[in-house]
């Protein structure tokens, strides 16, 4: 009987690759974003708030990666997981560092969580646009 698992994470490497890559998107689209990777726990692994990035947008971009780590899920795949749902809906709103819209994405190695991306500083369309080409990049 085993009384532990065995957790991979997120290397400081690949983190700093997906700060690069979401930088360089965002530069790209003349927004300013705030960009945060956290390890398979949530934990902060890399941060950058490029210059004029909101300030409110610091702890968004963070929560949105521990939204996504934290079920393995897209952050934008909350919307459609509670809107038919009233007590779901209104009971998942008291749920501290939950984000249910996008620009939260896990990062995933062989079928397993290793960490998450979370971006924002701008709609969550480019949000997501910025997360996704960090992501694209990774796998290259």
């Amino acid at each position: 009987m085993a009384n532990s698992i065995e957790k991979r994470s997120i290397t400081q490497e690949a983190s700093d690759k997906l700060i690069a890559a979401a930088t360089a998107k965002a530069e790209e689209m003349g927004v300013p974003m705030c960009i945060s990777i956290v390890d398979e726990s949530g934990n902060l692994k890399a941060f950058r708030r490029m210059d004029g990035a909101a300030l409110l947008s610091v702890d968004i971009a963070t929560n949105k990666a521990y939204t996504a780590v934290s079920f393995g899920m897209p952050s934008h795949g909350w919307y459609d997981f509670i809107k038919n749902d009233p007590p779901l809906l209104h009971g998942i709103v008291h749920t501290p560092r939950l984000v249910v819209f996008g620009g939260g994405y896990p990062v995933s190695e062989n079928d397993q969580v290793i960490g998450a991306i979370g971006v924002s500083g701008g709609h969550y369309e480019q949000d997501m646009a910025v997360a996704e080409a960090a992501l694209a990049a990774l796998a290259d």
